[in-house]
């Protein structure tokens, strides 16, 4: 039996209106001080709610685990109640929305974060992010040397990812996802050039899945595996300056240990910043060691995508950019009508700002 992008589908006990996911994608329209949603936001993931599911943009689950600036947390009193604003005008539109539950690890600057970026090991590569600058303003900063995580570190960390899953909970998220990839803190955990550990969380490869599989035990354990997801990224090396040869075999090595958990999905970003092309190979094994749902992301077309479905590589399709500029993008791509190319201009309002650039794009006219 074939299936369609446009087919419904249920996620563990979360039933979705179609394949189609938003995903994450970093905006910086917090309301200051304290990084909190706010009501454009609101209006913002509401207008793009006929995606069968939402993922916000990555939320800090701590002040240290910060790595841009007015990103929304998800530590607070403040944050909780500015992202029921979110998801109540997401469901009274018609979707669902996880939250993407987010530490950068080293990819920060202490003038983002308040102190010594965190990491595997006290080592870094070339890399900047969006923060303060030292003449005034913000944009893109180079990133600091982080301190190795200590063991209490490790288990600070643990505690603020269930916290932070305890409160989307309370705020009215679906689920949550926790973002393992792009070179932020549980990939840096995951690749011998960053992990220079001699613990039990560095060296083997099933010490550095170890930090990344104990924190989705603890986080499924407090609010249930079907409500919570793992965004994965083996062929980007985004954060890296060089590239891994066993990363594949450790992400497999980490969907064994998961499967048992019976996630709601895994979500693998492909095909952004620097990376390789993902070969089917790889498709057919994580299918193999994997049985549950499987999300993946990257400059995706309809066609690609359904073509994907139709191997049964994935179940699952998010969708970036192109949200940004056609907030109607399902609907778009169900009846074949036109999108609104992600130019220059969109480039430019991504980060920081107001309105324009955010929630002023029109739906489909005719």
């Amino acid at each position: 039996m074939s299936h369609s992008l446009f087919d419904a589908f249920t996620l563990g006990s979360t039933p979705l209106s179609n394949r189609i996911a938003m995903a994450p994608m970093t905006r910086s329209r917090t309301s200051q001080p304290g990084d909190v949603p706010n009501a454009m936001m609101a209006t913002y993931y509401q207008q793009r709610a006929d995606a069968g599911l939402i993922i916000t943009e990555g939320a800090p689950v701590s002040a240290v685990a910060r790595g841009y600036s007015m990103t929304p947390g998800i530590y607070t009193a403040e944050h909780i109640e500015g992202w029921k604003k979110v998801t109540q005008a997401v469901h009274a539109g018609g979707s669902k929305i996880f939250i993407q539950l987010w530490h950068v690890g080293r990819r920060s600057h202490s003038s983002i974060s308040g102190q010594q970026p965190l990491s595997a090991s006290a080592c870094k590569d070339p890399d900047s992010v969006f923060g303060p600058l030292p003449e005034g303003g913000f944009g893109m900063v180079e990133t600091e040397t982080p301190r190795a995580m200590t063991q209490a570190d490790i288990d600070q960390t643990i505690a603020d990812f269930v916290q932070a899953a305890r409160n989307a909970v309370e705020a009215g998220f679906d689920g949550v996802e926790i973002h393992a990839a792009h070179g932020y803190l549980f990939d840096s955990f995951l690749r011998p050039a960053s992990n220079q550990r001699s613990d039990q969380y560095g060296g083997s490869q099933q010490n550095r899945i170890r930090f990344l599989v104990e924190t989705l035990q603890a986080v499924s354990d407090e609010i249930g595996g079907d409500r919570v997801a793992v965004r994965l990224s083996p062929h980007i090396m985004e954060g890296f300056a060089a590239d891994d040869a066993e990363i594949e075999e450790v992400v497999l090595k980490a969907l064994a240990a998961i499967a048992p958990m019976k996630l709601a999905y895994v979500h693998f970003s492909e095909r952004i910043s620097r990376y390789v092309e993902v070969p089917e190979s790889f498709r057919r094994r994580v299918r193999e060691i994997y049985p549950h749902p499987v999300m993946v992301a990257g400059k995706l077309t309809c066609e690609m995508a359904q073509a994907m479905l139709d191997k049964g590589y994935a179940d699952l399709f998010a969708f970036g950019t192109p949200y940004i500029t056609n907030p109607d993008l399902a609907t778009r791509l169900r009846n074949g009508w036109p999108l609104r190319a992600f130019d220059p201009d969109a480039r430019l309002t991504l980060y920081g700002g107001d309105a324009k650039g955010y929630t002023d794009y029109a739906p489909w006219q005719g």
